[in-house]
């Protein structure tokens, strides 16, 4: 609906329902993506305060799809309700149509950059999740083998098996504090950067829809008005030639009169609609400078993310010497010379 009102506006997707097999994950990216609607509506100069908005945020009932209808009964788009729409070529650039060319590719190009970049986030942000629960499940066996009952053999009367156990009971503790760190980060930089990666390609593509809509829409209607036009005067020079009666001659004039208005109203909108696009244009290169805060959310993440996990592996460390240094009695393996560096440290 908010579409129909404002056909010239950049208005993102509202994300898809599933009414049937919506399990967890698709109930949380939905989520997210009405959330990156409301910020891309509400921060809208042209419709954040239009009823339509305050409805959808507001109205509280079922029924909120009928109230936004009855809203705009009777109320024309944008460009019957906007008092200069038929003035909007006096606001518009000689060479319009070059800088909507222009433009139109090079959001293009950052478009398909910046779905390639939240691709590989998104698989960045997933590795941290594996690898926490990689973790999770290093320590769960090394509590499994700690907590093991099994009684040792007559073979074994001088194994270390017996220490050895205790000590790797008590390292699977520091597996799950690793385990929520890497989580942690894995989900920083689902907030921090893949969120606000979405957010810049739903504008993005909103804008991607509003060139089509100009192409395919207004652009296209006039187009073929105006070849329906030539049709209709060639049919009134022959209807001229051939001496056809008057009244038949008199409908086709009425015809073509009624065709030119058309087209004067056609090339209105369609100025009317370059110049929306040449605002929608502007706003788009008012919210590039996101790209450094997502740049900076991305190294920031990966800082806090690394040094969390250096501090719980260097707190890890001595705590494995239990597994090396034997007692006096028991017999420990031979240390390759990295290993005697290691531990020296």
């Amino acid at each position: 609906m908010l579409l129909q009102k404002y056909p010239y506006r950049m208005v993102p997707g509202l994300p898809p329902k599933r009414m049937l097999g919506a399990d967890r994950e698709f109930i949380e990216s939905r989520r997210r993506a009405l959330k990156r609607f409301i910020n891309l509506v509400a921060r809208h100069p042209s419709f954040w305060d239009d009823i339509l908005v305050n409805i959808f945020l507001s109205y509280n009932s079922q029924d909120v799809q009928n109230k936004m209808r009855e809203s705009i009964r009777g109320v024309g788009d944008e460009y019957l309700t906007t008092t200069f729409a038929a003035q909007a070529k006096d606001f518009l650039p000689a060479d319009i149509q070059v800088q909507f060319a222009a433009s139109r590719e090079l959001i293009r190009n950052i478009f398909n950059s910046f779905y390639k970049l939240r691709d590989r986030a998104e698989r960045m942000a997933a590795r941290a999740i594996d690898n926490a629960t990689d973790l999770m499940g290093f320590g769960k066996e090394l509590s499994a083998l700690g907590s093991d009952t099994t009684p040792l053999p007559s073979w074994a009367a001088h194994s270390s098996w017996g220490a050895l156990k205790q000590a790797l009971k008590g390292l699977s503790v520091e597996f799950t504090v690793l385990a929520d760190k890497a989580a942690q980060q894995g989900k920083l930089e689902e907030i921090d950067v893949v969120d606000k990666l979405n957010l810049f390609l739903d504008l993005l593509q909103s804008y991607k829809d509003l060139c089509e809509r100009h192409e395919k829409g207004v652009l296209h209607k006039h187009q073929k008005a105006l070849h329906k036009y030539s049709l209709m005067k060639r049919q009134m020079i022959s209807a001229t030639v051939q001496n056809k009666e008057a009244e038949s001659v008199e409908q086709l004039e009425s015809r073509i009169v009624e065709q030119e208005n058309a087209i004067m109203v056609m090339e209105l909108r369609n100025y009317f609609s370059l110049f929306c696009l040449h605002q929608e244009t502007q706003l788009i290169h008012i919210y590039l400078p996101l790209t450094s805060h997502i740049l900076g959310a991305f190294v920031n993440s990966q800082i806090q993310g690394h040094k969390e996990m250096n501090q719980v592996w260097n707190e890890l460390k001595p705590k494995l010497n239990c597994l090396f240094v034997g007692s006096s009695s028991l017999a420990t393996p031979p240390l390759s010379p990295e290993e005697r560096h290691f531990f020296s440290r």
